[in-house]
């Protein structure tokens, strides 16, 4: 009995196992498909393009000095303040100057006076000579005294001029529009052309950037130039420190003609316009070469491309809702997508998240990405 009663709670004990298991067993096989985001291979217009680092070039920059020696009486800018060509920006004290230009004046006009009285007395002496009353030597010691004034005229004129110069030269002017830098001198002080800069002058629009190209890259663009699969054009763009694009398009006005031996690089030069001085001088940027043509080519989001041993690949996921793996040729990666040269065709959907889900032949709850 005791033999009959254990093998009978054995087997009901079996039983209740078996029936609790039941619906664990049923929700394996019903284990919800992987959900994945997928995106389309499309056909864009991503062109060939290139980065490198770059340094903003004022195209011009020079130190202002006193070119006459005094006091400053006056300095007429705010430090930081855009300036225009002609605008004065420091007074020199210029009463000297002017007096040596009176002196001038006055000299230039007894000067002149004395050449008028040689030419009135040279053309007396002509004429006393047509008459036969004043011999050849008194007319020719009056052409020599007529030239001696005349000479004295013309070095008392370039006197006249030097000191016009030198006055015009108490009033320090901007050569060009620009940005002023950080005064070095104040009101009253005794500057020269000893002196030093006074104060930097910059321009900032239009404003370069150059950056080093590597040799070999820079002949072979020329090659596919001459090949036709460019047109030669560019577009430049920079990146400024932070990672804010420059809303401006640069274009190249300069390649250098000479190859630096220690980096094997040449210098090219592209200009931007800078109405707000946005670009200042000496800032490190990020510079992008663009292909000016459209070029379409077949793309997918590059988180789509997985790689092995054997090279790239994508899980394409078919109408029938199944994950395909297949190889791809991937040309060259551009502004976050994959140029497909063979392996996909345009509409065909990849796996760009959950790929490490999947595996080839598995039913997917595929879930088209934003945007795509």
């Amino acid at each position: 009995m005791a033999l009959q009663r254990n093998f009978f709670l054995t087997f009901a004990y079996g039983a209740l196992v078996a029936v609790a298991l039941l619906p664990i067993a049923g929700l394996a096989q019903q284990a919800p498909a992987p959900a994945v985001i997928i995106a389309p291979a499309k056909i864009m217009d991503i062109r060939q393009s290139v980065d490198f680092t770059g340094r903003i070039v004022a195209i011009q920059k020079v130190d202002i000095r006193a070119r006459v020696s005094g006091f400053l009486e006056k300095i007429n800018f705010t430090e930081g303040q855009k300036v225009t060509a002609g605008t004065v920006l420091y007074e020199v004290e210029d009463g000297s100057y002017a007096a040596v230009v009176q002196q001038s004046e006055g000299a230039l006009a007894a000067a002149q006076a004395q050449y008028d009285l040689a030419a009135i007395e040279r053309d007396r002496q002509k004429q006393l000579f047509a008459s036969n009353t004043t011999p050849q030597s008194k007319v020719d010691i009056a052409e020599a005294q007529l030239k001696k004034a005349a000479a004295d005229l013309t070095s008392l004129e370039g006197s006249k001029a030097k000191a016009d110069l030198d006055l015009s030269y108490t009033k320090i002017t901007a050569p060009f529009d620009g940005v002023v830098g950080l005064t070095t001198v104040d009101d009253g002080a005794l500057v020269g052309p000893d002196s030093g800069a006074l104060v930097t002058l910059t321009r900032l629009n239009p404003i370069y950037v150059e950056f080093p190209v590597a040799t070999a890259l820079l002949l072979q663009y020329r090659k596919d130039v001459t090949d036709g699969r460019y047109s030669g054009g560019a577009n430049v763009n920079i990146t400024l420190p932070g990672g804010m694009a420059y809303p401006g398009k640069g274009t190249i006005d300069f390649i250098a003609s000479n190859v630096s031996q220690g980096t094997d690089t040449v210098i090219v030069r592209a200009q931007f316009d800078n109405p707000e001085t946005t670009l200042l001088d000496g800032t490190l940027v990020r510079v992008n070469l663009e292909q000016a043509d459209k070029q379409e080519v077949l793309a997918v989001p590059e988180q789509a491309i997985q790689r092995d041993q054997q090279g790239a690949f994508v899980m394409v996921v078919g109408a029938d809702k199944k994950v395909e793996l297949r190889r791809v040729d991937v040309a060259r990666t551009s502004r976050g997508q994959a140029v497909i040269s063979t392996g996909l065709k345009e509409g065909e959907n990849v796996i760009t998240d959950g790929v490490g889900k999947v595996r080839p032949g598995v039913t997917v709850d595929a879930t088209p990405a934003v945007g795509g």
